[in-house]
């Protein structure tokens, strides 16, 4: 059963339930006990024991024989489970700056654009190039959840992306009104559910000139936060280096704060980590089957939140969660982790929702 925060806790002002968990929507049911007979073999000898010995040996041999001794030769990149590479990834950032220059060549125009929301408000984009990826995370990495696994995504056209969470003001020029615990004009907008996240997109689509704006797939949104990488994090592995680069429960002080005042992606992009989870399109599934590349449109009730956020962990972590056995669940940084997910009803509404916005790859 989900544990409500105690009063003074972060999310008391939650309007609802926060992320479920796959599998945690309730205790786990006790495993039943496997229970088999296994019938009695006979023993091989001594003598067999070893004429295989000497088999597997002479084979071994022999093959070094035939294909070569000492082969230095790289190891093959990973092979998904469609059957194929991530052509071209992971990459550096100075290879990602270089891709991201030659999609703005291609569309004639540059890295980034601004759009005029009205009154002084500027929305602020970069653009995303188009690429390969291995989506989710490898089974060797820290900390990493069972609905992480890693598939072959391809991102087909460049797109772009704000450079940061949608904020109060933007939000407050487009809707009429700022519904944030945490007020500040460029703090990043949160209380905020998927379907109000909807409605202001299709408002911005009704005020500014170029239309086309929507929440990004889940695909797209792990695509942009990486930037090339394949670490837990954009920059790299370190958990200390987290806080350059994102407010989570280390520094946050249990607030959201103003968007960019941390290090951006190699794509520019400030605050995939933390400041405040982002709901996706997509709607969630357990494991990735294509959903994540899936719009708006596609049914669905339940809808992903990406990035992390200034709180601890997701409020209300179902006791079954496998979390709560740590000796000091506070202070983790996992939940900012590029390939970590949460799930929740797109009506909800909490104090660390937010959003970002994208849009197809033109010029303004």
């Amino acid at each position: 059963m989900a544990q409500p925060p105690k009063l003074g806790d972060a999310g008391v002002f939650a309007q609802n339930p926060g992320p479920r968990w796959p599998g945690c929507t309730s205790a786990p049911a006790p495993v039943p006990t496997r229970v088999s007979q296994v019938t009695a073999r006979p023993r091989a000898s001594a003598s067999t024991w070893c004429c295989l010995a000497a088999l597997v040996i002479l084979a071994t041999i022999l093959s070094a024989l035939v294909n070569g001794c000492g082969d230095t030769s790289p190891a093959p990149p990973p092979v998904t489970a469609a059957g194929g590479p991530a052509q071209g990834w992971p990459f550096d950032a100075a290879e990602a700056r270089r891709r991201q220059a030659e999609a703005a060549e291609s569309l004639g125009g540059k890295v980034e654009q601004q759009v005029d929301l009205g009154g002084g408000v500027k929305l602020d984009l970069a653009l995303v190039p188009a690429g390969q990826f291995l989506m989710g995370s490898p089974v060797s990495e820290a900390q990493r959840g069972d609905d992480e696994s890693q598939h072959q995504v391809t991102i087909s056209k460049p797109f772009w992306m704000g450079k940061y969470e949608v904020t109060q003001e933007q939000w407050q020029a487009i809707m009429g009104s700022n519904p944030s615990r945490f007020q500040g004009s460029k703090n990043p907008v949160e209380m905020v559910s998927w379907d109000d996240c909807r409605s202001f997109v299709a408002k911005l689509n009704e005020k500014v000139t170029w239309r086309g704006f929507r929440l990004p797939t889940e695909a797209e949104w792990e695509w942009a936060c990486r930037a090339g990488a394949a670490t837990r994090f954009s920059f790299g592995d370190s958990d200390t280096s987290l806080a350059e680069y994102a407010w989570f429960d280390w520094n946050s002080s249990s607030r959201t704060h103003q968007v960019g005042e941390k290090k951006p992606n190699a794509w520019g992009l400030y605050d995939m980590h933390g400041n405040v989870w982002e709901w996706c399109a997509s709607p969630f599934t357990s494991h990735y089957d294509g959903n994540e590349s899936k719009s708006e449109d596609a049914p669905g009730r339940f809808r992903v939140l990406r990035g992390g956020s200034w709180s601890y962990r997701p409020r209300y972590l179902p006791s079954a969660h496998p979390d709560w056995s740590l000796p000091d669940v506070r202070f983790n940084p996992r939940y900012c982790r590029s390939a970590f997910r949460v799930w929740d009803p797109s009506e909800y509404r909490l104090d660390d929702y937010g959003c970002r916005v994208v849009c197809s790859a033109r010029t303004f």
